[in-house]
């Protein structure tokens, strides 16, 4: 009961500062772009809690996003969530089997090449609809705009990730919050497995279901 009420406050507390994070530091970058660092937050809470608690704080915070100051409705809704669980989780996830220097470096590396790819296709998929844009106009575009800004994006949280992921843990146990038997360094196997199972699973349908997407686009049904 009181390892769930603190993971349960652990969601509350990596919630509220990616939350706060997205209000206050948004950076106009090119178009309608901008950069916020909530998936830090976010993938300092997978790091630390598991991949699955990627998935939970990324719709807690794009949830309350939608609530209070997002303008780009159900749509934006949808892509933050997708960005921000696809990069924090699959980070997460590689840490997690590997929880060492190296196995934080190949997961936010193959974090962010593979939510950058995805990202790629979510934006070719969903521009067109709430931007108004030709999908032409919008595949001209993602090459020269989406690809490096995303990149850029990615390489940068992942650079504030490793700065701050130690400190962070630290901290953490010092307020009591996280016990040496809750971090992704001496988790309980079962649960390690729990997660990474969880994980897979998650992002196996979020790429199938954007590969049914892609092919109903290119059939010309959507």
């Amino acid at each position: 009961m009181k390892t769930n009420v603190r993971r349960l406050t652990m969601y509350a507390l990596f919630s509220a500062l990616a939350y706060v994070a997205m209000l206050f530091i948004r950076i106009p970058v090119v178009m309608f772009l901008k950069y916020e660092p909530k998936d830090v937050i976010i993938a300092l809470g997978s790091f630390i809690l598991g991949p699955v608690s990627a998935i939970i704080i990324s719709l807690i915070t794009s949830l309350a996003e939608f609530l209070t100051v997002s303008d780009t409705g159900w749509i934006g809704l949808l892509m933050n969530f997708l960005s921000s669980a696809c990069f924090a989780g699959v980070a997460g996830l590689v840490y997690w089997k590997k929880r060492t220097i190296s196995g934080a470096v190949i997961g936010l590396t193959s974090a962010t090449l593979l939510t950058t790819a995805l990202m790629l296709l979510w934006n070719y998929l969903i521009t067109p609809i709430y931007m108004g844009y030709p999908r032409e106009a919008v595949a001209e575009l993602l090459i020269p705009v989406f690809l490096p800004f995303n990149l850029l994006k990615y390489f940068l949280d992942s650079a504030l990730i490793m700065m701050l992921y130690k400190p962070v843990s630290a901290a953490l146990r010092r307020t009591t919050l996280l016990s040496s038997s809750s971090s992704a360094g001496t988790s309980d196997k079962t649960v390690i497995r729990k997660n990474i199972t969880i994980g897979v699973a998650v992002i196996s349908v979020v790429l199938a279901l954007s590969c049914i997407l892609l092919m109903l686009v290119l059939g010309g049904k959507m």
